[in-house]
């Protein structure tokens, strides 16, 4: 078995190799015209990149702001053609776990608009969106609600899951460049999370939709 491995080992770095030397060659039999002209195409992508980033910020993106009725909702769409959405009420404490998660990923991902909304101020969209469980995550691509995040469900089913687990359900999701593995969330070890970000011990989840007491289903959003 252990020669098997070794085998193997080795025609992967065969492989790799192979490929650096390919790459090697390659480069070699570069022009400096070849060379300028790569120069001048790297320095146009800069360039767009730095524009579209320009762009990103005067529409308010890298912050997590809070909108103060859903009309703004449909103003943004106009603008941004990918929005984070969350939908909270004050006295939901899971609302406030999603909110400092938010917070650090509004900032590390410019290329998406992130905001809140409180249902109380959203009776329209909430029913709309048949949004029933809190905090409910809406994912919008191009003035479409492409995907929702429900509850904690998607993100380990319970409370102490980590910044890195919502950005990779988020990317699953397309509303922001994800750059790691999306075919599974982030490895994460249970025993080195004994606290969640409010300094509590974390709870386990045991149905996606029934939370505990600091906790609200929305079906009452419309009433007050």
């Amino acid at each position: 078995m252990e020669q098997v491995f070794e085998k193997q080992l080795m025609q992967a770095a065969h492989a790799v190799e192979e490929q650096v030397d390919a790459e090697l060659n390659r480069l070699e039999k570069l022009s400096e015209n070849d060379i300028e002209k790569m120069r001048a195409q790297r320095l146009e992508s800069l360039k767009q990149d730095h524009k579209k980033r320009q762009e990103y910020i005067a529409n308010g993106h890298g912050e997590y702001d809070e909108l103060p009725t859903e009309k703004e909702l449909f103003d943004i769409t106009k603008k941004s053609e990918r929005i984070v959405c969350h939908f909270y009420r004050d006295s939901t404490m899971r609302c406030k776990i999603v909110d400092k998660h938010l917070e650090i990923l509004a900032r590390k991902h410019i290329e998406t608009k992130f905001v809140k909304l409180n249902v109380d101020r959203a009776p329209f969209i909430t029913e709309r969106l048949h949004i029933k469980t809190l905090p409910t995550i809406a994912l919008l691509i191009d003035n479409i609600v492409k995907d929702k995040i429900i509850g904690f469900t998607d993100l380990g089913n319970h409370d102490d899951f980590s910044t890195e687990t919502l950005e990779w359900r988020l990317g699953k999701g397309g509303a922001i460049d994800y750059k790691g593995d999306l075919s599974s969330p982030p490895d994460e070890n249970p025993k080195k999370k004994t606290i969640n970000l409010f300094g509590k011990k974390p709870k386990t989840i045991r149905n996606g939709n029934n939370y505990d007491d600091d906790d609200d289903d929305a079906d009452d959003a419309d009433d007050n």
